[in-house]
């Protein structure tokens, strides 16, 4: 079964710090172009950042200077280190690839994890 698993989610107080992980299962061969995108309630989902199989990252200016995305060592993984959070983070995240493939070689475009909360509360 193909899956994009988040995890690092919780709560945290204005200004502190959290890294969310997203990994892909045992199952999936590759990863093309990863990122994190965020919804809060009664808003639409929108970008937080991305990073390419070459490195190259884009990050929402909302995010610009506080949060940074990497890749793991197998490049199936992705993670988001957030700094400075902030109550406007608040959201649920969820981790994108622009495409995994499989094992048996089976493709698939623009596959969602079911994603992980973030809080930022005092």
């Amino acid at each position: 079964q193909v899956q994009l698993v988040e995890s690092g989610g919780g709560l945290v107080q204005p200004g502190g710090s959290l890294t969310l992980s997203c990994a892909a299962s045992r199952s999936i061969y590759s990863v093309d172009g990863m990122g994190w995108y965020r919804q809060a309630p009664g808003k639409q989902r929108e970008l937080v950042a991305t990073i390419t199989s070459r490195g190259t990252t884009n990050y929402a200016d909302a995010v610009k200077g506080r949060f940074t995305i990497s890749r793991g060592n197998a490049e199936t993984t992705v993670y988001l280190q957030m700094n400075s959070l902030k109550p406007e983070d608040t959201a649920f995240y969820y981790c994108h690839a622009e495409r995994i493939t499989d094992y048996s070689g089976r493709s698939i475009a623009k596959y969602w994890g079911h994603g992980t909360q973030v809080t930022v509360s005092s």
